[in-house]
């Protein structure tokens, strides 16, 4: 007979992780493989997968490290597993996730079933609303600096299944691999990148602020989207108190506050006249500031209000000129374009048009421009004219309104 295997992981169980890993896509890892090419032998690698998880004898790779600029400057270290590593780690996740989740306060939203960043947003747009102070806090580097004894201690706090927290802390350790080869040790820090990073973050920052502000300060509220928060105050003083114990909190347990990125803000509006430094910041890609609004009656008043935010607006203009239309595909027809553009732009306009939706269809104007040119540059008729090519692009879009989404979507030219 042949010999049991020291860990009960059904294979059915891998087999529904690698389906979510193939919906995810994803790059290569250290090993180069792509899904593509897992694919080639799946159920080989599957069974790999599987028999090493279940005899114990499971060793991650190494990550692949790639750095991403950050627009506020300097770098983001995003770790890359392989694609075996992903369904790894995603079986670890769905038999975790079930456990926790309850467990996570209502105001964390990220990388949880059920909850998105624009329930984030919303909720924090109303509570602005009503309390007159926000702290905007930016842990430094969260991801390289989570302590692993702690994340281990609070995993072990929850599940007493072996294999999980055997392979949890095999995934926390193991080593960075540079482009040029090269290994770096990790001693604390789970890498973005991982399947089992969110859950684990999440679960570190229950504890570490979660769980922690409700009981040290039960009247004030907020929201947290991964390391990405924001707390409510009602006054100035209150705000100072919070912050402070913030910042020590997150030094006991090995984090540290952005001096300057983490500040206090006014939510300055028309019945909150007062002066301050701060009047505005951002929160998961909008901007809230003091807005022109109407109330019902159609009269304009001052509100402080959620907007894409700049470094959003910026990374718009970005894509829309690097698909360099005017210049490389002129051999192209308008359909063509059409299908390039249109899934960008209806997530464009689905998450950043939700609030204050004109500034969004200020930014996405730009393509109607981008089309113009694209229009001067294949037709000689209107070469000469920005206007008339304009024009031109308002006609098809009266006469074929569905054939862009931005134009679907009431950005017209």
């Amino acid at each position: 007979m042949p010999e049991a295997k020291p860990y009960d992981i059904p294979k059915r169980l891998v087999w529904d992780a690698y389906q979510q890993v193939k919906a995810n896509r994803g790059a290569a890892g250290v090993d180069g493989e792509s899904l593509t090419a897992f694919e080639k032998d799946l159920t080989g690698n599957l069974y790999k997968v599987w028999n090493r998880l279940s005899s114990g004898s499971y060793f991650p790779p190494p990550v692949r490290l790639v750095e991403i600029e950050k627009e506020g400057g300097g770098i983001r270290p995003l770790g890359i597993p392989t694609v075996a590593d992903r369904v790894a780690q995603t079986v670890a996740k769905m038999v975790l996730e079930p456990v926790l989740e309850p467990l996570f306060h209502p105001d964390s939203y990220g990388y949880r079933p059920g909850k998105s960043a624009l329930d984030a947003v919303g909720v924090a747009r109303q509570r602005c609303w009503t309390t007159d102070w926000v702290i905007d806090l930016d842990i430094k580097g969260f991801f390289d600096s989570i302590p692993h004894d702690l994340v281990e201690r609070a995993v072990a706090h929850h599940t007493d299944v072996p294999w999980i927290r055997l392979y949890i802390g095999r995934w926390l350790r193991a080593p960075m691999q540079r482009p040029d080869g090269t290994l770096v040790e990790r001693t604390k820090g789970t890498p973005q990148g991982g399947v089992v990073s969110p859950i684990l973050a999440n679960l570190f920052l229950h504890y570490g602020f979660d769980t922690w502000l409700q009981r040290t300060f039960p009247g004030v509220q907020f929201e947290r989207y991964a390391d990405d928060a924001i707390v409510h105050c009602k006054s100035e003083a209150e705000a100072r108190v919070v912050l402070e114990a913030i910042r020590g909190r997150f030094e006991q347990c090995g984090l540290a506050l952005h001096p300057t990125k983490t500040r206090i803000v006014y939510c300055k509006d028309a019945n909150r006249t007062g002066a301050y430094e701060h009047i505005t910041f951002d929160f998961l890609g909008y901007t809230f500031r003091p807005r022109r609004a109407k109330n019902r009656s159609g009269k304009t008043f001052l509100n402080f209000l959620p907007a894409i935010s700049g470094k959003a607006a910026k990374r718009i203009r970005t894509t829309i000129r690097a698909w360099r239309m005017a210049s490389t595909r002129t051999n192209q027809r308008l359909e063509d374009l059409a299908r390039l553009v249109n899934p960008a732009v209806r997530g464009w306009l689905t998450y950043y048009g939700r609030y204050y939706r004109s500034a969004c269809e200020q930014v996405l104007w730009h393509l109607n421009v981008a089309l113009a040119a694209w229009a001067r540059r294949k037709y000689k008729r209107l070469r000469q004219s920005k206007r008339a090519s304009l024009q031109w692009l308002r006609r098809i879009a009266r006469r074929d309104s569905q054939l862009m989404v931005l134009w679907q979507l009431g950005v017209k030219p």
